[in-house]
C-alpha cells in the first residue's frame, strides 16, 4: 500500500513537538486524531515509526527516514508556494506573436522596445504569417497572440475559445497611377482598372463590396498579398488599387500615383486575437495585448 503523503504532516508535527499532544495542539486537531493518522501510516509502510516510552515519544529508523522526507516535500512545497506568488507580482514567459506585414511594421515593432523595458521577464517571439495561417496556429497552440485584418462591413465574430479585441479602424484609400484621371466620386470608379487582391483577404472582400456598391462586376487585374506589391502594380500603370491608410502611409505613394481620399469606401479593422479559457490569457499574454492597445491608439492614421 502506498504512503498517504498527508500523513507524513502528523508525522512531522510528533517528530518537531516531541509527542502526541503537543502535535494537537500545533495542527489543531484532537490527540486521537494524532493517533489514528501514525497509526495508519504504520499500517501502510508495515514499519514502526515511533518508539513510545514512558518519557514520550521517538522516531525509530524508519521514522526517521519518513520525516526526513516529509521536511524536504515541505521545502519544495514552500518554493512552489512562492514562486506562485511571484507570478503575481511579476510577469514572465514567452509570447509568441503571430502577424502579417502592416500590422508588424505598424503595431508589433514599435511595441517592442518599450515592452522590453516595463516587463524584462517576458520573452516576445515575433513571426509574420498570413492571417489564415495564423488562426489555425493559434488554435493549435503554436502562437499565443495573432493580428488579424478585415473589411469593417463584413465584420465577423471570435469562434468559441478565443477572444478578439479591435485595435484600429483605417479608411481605405486609392492610389491612382497618373496615367487615369483622377477619381472624384465613387461612380467614377465604375468602369477603371483593379488591381486585385489574393482572395479573401481584407482587400479583396472590400473591394468585391465595392462593386456591389456600385452594383457592376469591377475589372480587375493581378492578385496581390502585400502591399508593396499593388503599389509597384499600380507604379507600373496597371490600375487602381484600395489600400488601408497604414499601407500607404509605411510605402510612400510611387512618383507616378496619386493618393486619393473618398467617402464610401469604408474601413479596414485589424484586431488582436487570443485564446480565451478558463486559464487564458495569462498575464503575460494580458501584457502583451494591452500594450498593443496602447500602440494602436496613439497611431497617426494620416
Amino acid at each position: 500500500m502506498a504512503t498517504d503523503p498527508r500523513r507524513l504532516a502528523f508525522l512531522l508535527a510528533v517528530h518537531r513537538s516531541g509527542g502526541v499532544l503537543a502535535a494537537a495542539d500545533l495542527l489543531h486537531v484532537t490527540p486521537s486524531a494524532v493517533s489514528q493518522q501514525i497509526a495508519r501510516l504504520e499500517a501502510e509502510e508495515g514499519f514502526p515509526v515511533l518508539d513510545r516510552g514512558p518519557r514520550g515519544v521517538s522516531l525509530t529508523p524508519a521514522g526517521r527516514v519518513l520525516a526526513d522526507a516529509a521536511e524536504r516535500i515541505e521545502a519544495e512545497l514552500l518554493e512552489a508556494h512562492q514562486e506562485i506568488a511571484n507570478l503575481g507580482e511579476g510577469v514572465s514567459g514567452t509570447v509568441t506573436i503571430g502577424a502579417f506585414q502592416s500590422a508588424i511594421r505598424s503595431v508589433v515593432a514599435p511595441l517592442l522596445g518599450p515592452f522590453a523595458e516595463n516587463y524584462p521577464g517576458v520573452t516576445l517571439d515575433v513571426r509574420e504569417h498570413e492571417p489564415a495561417d495564423a488562426i489555425r496556429m493559434l488554435r493549435a497552440g503554436d502562437l499565443d497572440v495573432v493580428l488579424l485584418e478585415r473589411d469593417v462591413e463584413v465584420d465577423s465574430p471570435a469562434p468559441r475559445g478565443a477572444h478578439d479585441i479591435p485595435l484600429l479602424d483605417e479608411p481605405w484609400l486609392l492610389v491612382v497611377p497618373s496615367a487615369l484621371p483622377r477619381p472624384e466620386r465613387l461612380d467614377d470608379l465604375r468602369d477603371m482598372p483593379w488591381i486585385g487582391a489574393v482572395q479573401n483577404t481584407a482587400a479583396d472582400r472590400a473591394l468585391r463590396r465595392l462593386g456591389r456598391t456600385l452594383g457592376t462586376t469591377l475589372s480587375v487585374r493581378h492578385a496581390y498579398f502585400d502591399f508593396d506589391t499593388a503599389l509597384a502594380l499600380v507604379d507600373a500603370g496597371q490600375g487602381i488599387a484600395m489600400l488601408p491608410a497604414l499601407a500607404v502611409r509605411r510605402s510612400e505613394a510611387p512618383e507616378g500615383a496619386e493618393v486619393v481620399a473618398m467617402p464610401g469606401l469604408g474601413t479596414r479593422r485589424i484586431v488582436v486575437r487570443h485564446r480565451s479559457t478558463r486559464h487564458e490569457p495569462g498575464p503575460a499574454v494580458r501584457a502583451v495585448v494591452d500594450t498593443m492597445v496602447e500602440v494602436a491608439r496613439d497611431l497617426e492614421l494620416t
